[in-house]
């Protein structure tokens, strides 16, 4: 028999994932085999599948939460956005297309079974299922053809848990509000609520738990505090990236519109005695950093541009002068070459733009996405990485001699004549505990920070431990449905 139960919020980052993920661990510590699954996802901040596919960052998270590998069926649907009004569409892990936003309130309807699929192959595999919507089912102007929130709840027979955020205000207006606005269907499938979030004495916020209850007719399923601790988990959403630490050496990145795989910097946001500074646009790169960090992206050229519209390219050729290093990931990587071709017009009109002329090497945009877990070691040092590939277009050119990695037996990656730039398409290679504090010291920095790992997983065991003690688990188990 399995069992499933929804979490959908008020909003988007009240959250719902990390609530996700906390009752994965602490269901699976009871010994439950529980699984995570999000019917449609919208971020730039995948995890690649060791079946070669491609899902949310916070669906590999919970996965790990459940002591489980990801798989593509925990996210059937992940939307990549790619400009103001248009998305890369992942089916089931694979590259589908690319919709404009209108294109694809179309083709939701379609969607539904590809997701109902894989929450039947899920279903096979688990005691319990644990489904996180996606924004909030209050937009009732995208209910119709919905396969994220209530349409996949109905659909697949479902009970809800609402999750509102009072750390943003206004949280009885948010759940009240969302009772009044939904369909009555849809309201019957909400059995209870969750507060998010909060600050404070909870002694004061009794009555308002008792008011929401009256008015809703919903069961109060627990007051959860603020999690500290979640900032050291990775994060899905860019919406919430911003600078970290305190210390004498300095890590800029610039804020790129499409910035993607920004995990990327968790390991090093970290470390004690560093600051990494996310550089929003309008500000320079500080000009005392040791280390500027070119992150990934899911628009490689647009975003070239606007470096390019910031002045952060003459920033770092100063940079450089000064003696600084730089460190290019993925779509970064792309662009400190010499040229970034697009023949077939994948990011845009077809055509060819000239990188940053740090690094010796030509990029072609071609072919299929690799999509690859990986593990190597550095050539410099020898130290151990894995990571993962996720990318199109491939790169070469004279600075490649030099290669950032070694994966099995074949280079990766390229480096400057003077070593102080270099480039990768691998992503997750800073959560290597031995490499990570290799870099450092290049940088004359003494690492201290703990082993990222295990300081991850003894974050999740925290947070399912914060849920036990603040939500009512057993309550919240009774109420999954058999599915």
């Amino acid at each position: 028999m399995t069992r499933a139960l929804m979490i959908q919020g008020t909003g988007s980052d009240v959250g719902k994932s990390l609530i996700v993920a906390g009752m994965a661990r602490a269901f699976a510590r009871r010994g439950l085999r529980v699984r995570p699954f999000k019917p449609q996802n919208m971020s730039n901040n995948a995890a690649v599948t060791a079946d070669g596919g491609e899902i949310g960052r916070a669906q590999a998270l919970q996965a790990r939460a459940c002591g489980v590998a990801p798989s593509v069926h925990m996210n059937p649907v992940l939307l990549k956005p790619e400009s103001e009004t248009g998305c890369q569409v992942i089916v089931q892990g694979q590259r589908a297309g690319q919709l404009g936003a209108r294109d694809f309130q179309g083709r939701k309807p379609d969607l539904l079974g590809a997701v109902m699929d894989s929450f039947t192959r899920l279903k096979a595999e688990a005691d319990l299922i644990l489904v996180e919507g996606a924004g909030s089912p209050a937009e009732t102007n995208l209910r119709a053809g919905d396969i994220a929130n209530m349409g996949f709840a109905l659909a697949a027979g479902v009970p809800v848990v609402l999750v509102g955020d009072i750390d943003r205000g206004g949280v009885i207006a948010q759940i009240v509000g969302t009772h009044c606005v939904i369909a009555a269907e849809d309201r019957a499938m909400i059995r209870g609520f969750l507060v998010n979030k909060f600050r404070g004495d909870p002694a004061l916020f009794a009555a308002g738990m008792q008011e929401i209850a009256r008015r809703t007719g919903w069961s109060a399923l627990g007051l959860l505090p603020w999690f500290p601790a979640a900032a050291r988990l990775p994060a899905e959403d860019a919406v919430g990236l911003g600078s970290s630490g305190a210390g004498p050496l300095r890590i800029a990145v610039p804020h790129l519109p499409r910035i993607a795989n920004f995990d990327d910097l968790d390991p090093l946001r970290a470390e004690p005695g560093l600051r990494v500074e996310i550089i929003p646009q309008g500000q320079p790169l500080p000009g005392d950093a040791a280390l500027v960090i070119l992150p990934g992206s899911k628009a490689t050229i647009a975003d070239l541009a606007v470096l390019r519209a910031q002045g952060w390219d003459i920033d770092l050729a100063a940079h450089l002068r000064r003696g600084g290093h730089v460190w290019g990931l993925c779509g970064g990587y792309q662009m400190l070459g010499r040229t970034i071709a697009d023949p077939h017009g994948i990011e845009g009109p077809p055509g060819e733009v000239p990188g940053l002329g740090l690094l010796d090497i030509h990029t072609v945009l071609q072919g299929d996405k690799t999509l690859r877990l990986t593990h190597g070691h550095c050539a410099e040092t020898g130290q151990p990485v894995s990571g993962y590939e996720i990318h199109l277009g491939q790169s070469a050119g004279p600075d490649c001699v030099r290669p950032a990695f070694v994966i099995g037996e074949a280079p990766e990656g390229a480096v400057s004549a003077d070593g102080r730039v270099r480039g990768s398409y691998l992503h997750g290679v800073f959560a290597a505990d031995g490499f990570r504090r290799a870099e450092l010291a290049r940088l004359g920095h003494r690492a201290e920070g703990p082993a990222y790992e295990a300081m991850v997983e003894a974050t999740l065991d925290a947070l399912a431990d914060h849920l036990a003690a603040h939500a009512d688990l057993d309550r919240l188990l009774s109420l999954a449905d058999e599915v």
